[in-house]
């Protein structure tokens, strides 16, 4: 173990990687109920999307731990996943096996970006403020959601959108709002597995209120679903609408699982002689295959997550600490009943929190400059209010290629990002006179 981990080489300990790894898990596990959660708005069965996420999960982290040697752990990603549900499935009007078959192409995509080291090219080839901005449109993104699940906004309150009365009849969002409270308190106190704790003490708080419901007989312990097996739709790939969902889920996938990692690697010092992330090709490769298994097995783009910086934070240094992750994510497998009780009113909060998590990406955009400001306020914008991350992706760089042609900087504005724009307005006015 010490061999093959080399943990005394990079300054940890087989306790400090037990604990941290027990620490990441207490902190995504709340995965494990919002996925499924969100999935299950798809017409997809809450029981195997469930079994689907454990599995996924502790496979990449096992990865990630044997061809990286990194304490990161992976599992189906939120803003992935609600990209998925709301734009592919809802607003696009695709089946919930579609958006399976992209997420599967865009894996064996980035097995082979990732092998022949292509990914790092192309996230440098994006603006960096675009990429910044891709995050915390996507926080608002799934805090809107997470709003909007938990009753606690309306568009019935006689404006546009609007919070409700907070009286019995909104009974959903007064538990919402006491989850928030929760978690915000033990984040503040920097309790581990602050988010997990909220969803599981909301979830109690629930049942007085109605809002949790409890079966007969219920028993916390069960054998797994069945996941859904290849359940892909090939009738439709060499549609425009097809590559459009395909493009989206590589490009947000791309700067998702980048920015963890360099996250990371900052915080626990994870990084070569020359500054750059350690053994970056192998943990990349890693949320690919991920993301490949997930899909067969059915669930949505397979990520790094930021909540390792916890297990990091405590010690974590090596992949004995994803050893021990992706341990207890098998172990979660036994306890799908357990995870089914948990309300929409206490997994919104979690999506709200997560929210703010993401919005810390803004303090990097240089608003003083007006064309990098301006398109990275248009896809911040654009994403909750057209509740659709594609469309704030797509405005972005549109608007990103606008702003620099008309302030005479046409010359930062790379081929590839030509090339995307253009793409983007063909596909405005190709939708626009299809309709």
């Amino acid at each position: 173990m010490e061999k093959f981990f080399k943990i005394k080489e990079n300054g940890s300990t087989i306790s400090r990687e037990i604990i941290g790894g027990i620490t990441t898990f207490l902190a995504m596990a709340y995965i494990l109920a919002v996925n499924p959660g969100i999935l299950s708005e798809s017409g997809m069965a809450f029981n195997s999307v469930f079994t689907a996420t454990a599995v996924s999960a502790a496979f990449a982290t096992l990865v990630m731990a044997f061809l990286a040697n990194l304490p990161v752990a992976l599992a189906p990603g939120l803003g992935l996943n609600a990209f998925f549900t709301y734009t592919v499935v809802m607003a696009m009007n695709c089946t919930w096996q579609f958006a399976l078959t992209a997420v599967f192409a865009e894996g064996l995509i980035f097995i082979l970006l990732s092998f022949f080291g292509i990914r790092e090219a192309i996230i440098n080839s994006i603006p960096a403020g675009l990429k910044k901005a891709v995050a915390v449109g996507i926080g608002l993104f799934i805090t809107i959601i997470g709003l909007a699940n938990a009753g606690i906004v309306s568009n019935d309150t006689g404006t546009l959108i609007g919070f409700v009365n907070f009286d019995m009849s909104h009974r959903t969002a007064i538990v919402a709002v006491i989850g928030l409270m929760i978690t915000i308190v033990l984040y503040i106190m920097k309790v581990p597995g602050s988010i997990l704790i909220s969803i599981a003490v909301t979830t109690l708080i629930g049942i007085p209120f109605g809002i949790t419901k409890v079966p007969e007989n219920f028993s916390p312990i069960s054998i797994p679903a069945a996941p859904y097996l290849f359940c892909f739709e090939w009738k439709n790939i060499l549609s425009l609408k097809f590559v459009i969902v395909l493009f989206t889920f590589l490009f947000t996938d791309l700067f998702d699982t980048l920015g963890t990692l360099m996250g990371i690697a900052e915080q626990g010092n994870l990084k070569d002689e020359k500054g750059n992330i350690r053994n970056a090709k192998g943990a990349l490769l890693s949320d690919a295959l991920g993301t490949v298994a997930g899909a067969c097995l059915g669930t949505s783009t397979v990520t790094s997550f930021v909540e390792s910086t916890s297990g990091v934070a405590v010690g974590a240094r090596t992949g004995l600490a994803s050893v021990v992750t992706a341990f207890l994510f098998l172990i979660a497998l036994f306890f799908t009943p357990l995870f089914a009780l948990v309300p929409a009113a206490a997994t919104a909060p979690a999506l709200i929190f997560v929210g703010f998590m993401m919005m810390k990406s803004i303090t990097a955009i240089d608003f003083s400059d007006a064309t990098e400001g301006i398109p990275a306020f248009v896809t911040i914008m654009v994403m909750p209010f057209s509740y659709s991350i594609s469309k704030g992706i797509a405005w972005g760089i549109i608007s990103y290629a606008l702003c620099k042609l008309v302030g005479k900087k046409a010359k930062d504005v790379n081929i590839v990002t030509w090339i995307l724009a253009a793409v983007f307005i063909f596909d405005i006015v190709f939708e626009a006179y299809t309709k």
